[in-house]
């Protein structure tokens, strides 16, 4: 299913520059930052047009940019429907499943455009192969990726963790290299036979390594996270641009609702807690922190559009919102239980408290990880969730002075907020136009855009 939005909005003349395609997959976590990025451009003047999946038309419209839909709602509600969607190794292969069949979609949206038309292309880094064959129909389209998260650059030299597995400090980088090659073997059998089917059908090479594929095809990367929470390191694809982290575009002014208001107004700060927007499977997370709250005597917030995963009956200290904006929530909350997405993960660092990081899949026990090591979490992987092990872990971020400090220094540091989107926004425009990213390659170096 495709079907297209066409807006008139301002800076549309072709004069101004190429059409930006701001492409993205993924659930709210992933979608909303590129939202963000795609209006920060449009504010500048610059053309955009976002490339969403069905599933997410709702964020792409709200977006107020034309837009394109891939893909179909059913398969992808068929995919979050599948609780291996949050295993910890079952995970990629579901994902990845859900998005082969519309590798083409991107190619077929660029392939007919005019032949003047200039275009490039800021992408998630999923969604990089499906950038590559539509450069196949355009040998001049120019791709960036935008990292949301480290552990996707696949370091040898910044390895805290393999999923689960925790890695020493003292392991050199070469058998990182053998960690990684053993993990990718795995990615690599899920993967490449349904993309090399798909290159195959417009006349491209195979590719034999999927993450080196998705590393390398793009003409410039850049990072949406800051350099003291990932540091550059040497084996990140070139040219790369430092960034930081962006506060979503639909968080920007949301006010609370009046029910909520009302539960803050009421009692002590609670703690909040979110398994994440896609997650429809986190039924023994909410029963392990109902019960965490009851041994700890706190209130709390469970934050969830799937209330069918709640307790079926929850006490008058404890609220259930389908949606809240983090950003007007989480300064008023004593500490947040969450999935270690990293922009919720990001938005917590903001709101000045501390986090207890449950990691199911993908980045997030390596975000989990960063936090802890910056003093502002504790982590609980999450098939090891009880109520026990939540409330100890919960009742030591909120004793005094526990991470309080930590976190206040931390908050700090994020407030510049506005400095810090003007400059990866500037930094995006050096990326997607190419001027920079030229001077870097010829230079050998790397153009930091946030400061240290």
């Amino acid at each position: 299913m495709e079907r297209e939005l066409s807006l008139s909005h301002a800076g549309a003349d072709p004069a101004r520059g190429p059409l930006i395609i701001v492409a993205s997959s993924g659930t709210g976590g992933d979608m909303q930052p590129f939202v963000a990025l795609a209006r920060g451009l449009s504010e500048r003047g610059h053309r955009v047009r976002m490339l969403a999946p069905a599933l997410q038309e709702e964020a792409a419209r709200a977006a107020g940019l034309p837009y394109w839909l891939f893909g179909s709602v059913e398969r992808e509600q068929a995919a979050l429907d599948n609780p291996d969607l949050w295993h910890e190794r079952k995970s990629w292969g579901v994902l990845w499943d859900s998005l082969a069949p519309d590798l083409d979609a991107l190619r077929e949206r660029v392939r007919d455009l005019p032949a003047d038309e200039d275009c490039v292309v800021l992408c998630h880094p999923v969604l990089v192969p499906m950038a590559a064959l539509a450069r196949a129909a355009r040998s001049d389209l120019r791709i960036v990726t935008a990292y949301l998260a480290p552990s996707n650059l696949c370091s040898r030299h910044d390895l805290l963790t393999l999923g689960s597995l925790r890695i020493p400090g003292c392991l050199p980088p070469a058998g990182a290299g053998l960690l990684w090659w053993a993990l990718h073997r795995w990615f690599n059998a899920q993967t490449l036979p349904s993309l090399n089917a798909a290159r195959a059908k417009r006349g491209l090479s195979a590719e034999p390594h999927f993450f080196e594929h998705m590393l390398r095809a793009p003409n410039a990367s850049i990072g949406l996270f800051p350099r003291w929470f990932a540091a550059l390191q040497p084996d990140w694809p070139r040219p790369f641009f430092e960034g930081d982290f962006l506060l979503p575009a639909a968080q920007r002014g949301a006010g609370l609702s009046a029910e909520l208001e009302a539960f803050l107004a009421a009692g002590d700060a609670p703690v909040v807690f979110t398994p994440g927007t896609g997650h429809r499977h986190a039924a023994a997370f909410f029963d392990a922190a109902l019960r965490a709250l009851r041994r700890l005597g706190r209130r709390g917030i469970f934050v969830t559009p799937h209330a069918a995963q709640l307790p079926p009956v929850l006490p008058a200290d404890v609220l259930w919102q389908a949606h809240a904006p983090f950003a007007a929530l989480l300064p008023r909350a004593a500490a947040l239980t969450h999935h270690g997405g990293v922009s919720t993960m990001a938005d917590a660092m903001r709101a000045g408290i501390p986090q207890l990081i449950v990691p199911y899949a993908y980045d997030q026990f390596d975000n989990g990880q960063r936090a802890k090591r910056l003093g502002v979490a504790e982590v609980l992987h999450a098939q090891r969730v009880s109520a026990g092990r939540m409330g100890r872990l919960l009742a030591r971020l909120l004793a005094e002075p526990g991470p309080g400090p930590a976190c206040r220094e931390l908050a700090l540091r994020m407030a510049a907020g506005a400095e810090a989107t003007r400059a990866l926004l500037d930094g995006v425009e050096e990326a997607l136009l190419g001027q920079a990213a030229r001077g870097a390659e010829s230079a050998g170096a790397t153009p930091a855009l946030a400061p240290g």
